[in-house]
């Protein structure tokens, strides 16, 4: 069994156990949330496909960390105007666990 979820503006596939990085939520860790925004569901052959969401559906997800992407360098440059600008930055994400998959 599988679920699309959307979260943080982005679209997830998630299972029972496994864990995704999502967009920073204002959550403590060890607590557990409640993904609403189901747009798909399949079960081996019965897929139920939400318009745009499935209200009856519900994700169960526990926090496991707050943490910090890697970062990235942002370069700014203009060739032979002496012109130069270096930027780094680092994304906050949450880890969640997902633990069940309600329909």
């Amino acid at each position: 069994m599988y679920a699309i979820v959307e979260t943080g503006g982005k679209q997830y596939k998630v299972e029972q156990g496994s864990t995704i990085d999502v967009e920073k939520l204002k959550v403590p860790i060890g607590k557990e949330i409640k993904l609403d925004r189901i747009l798909l569901v399949a079960n081996n052959d019965d897929v139920r496909i939400g318009n745009p969401t499935i209200t009856s559906a519900s994700v169960i997800a526990q926090v496991v960390a707050q943490d910090r992407g890697k970062k990235i360098v942002v370069m700014k440059f203009k060739r032979r105007k002496h012109y130069q600008r270096k930027a780094g930055h680092r994304q906050n994400y949450t880890k969640l666990l997902i633990k069940a998959i309600e329909i």
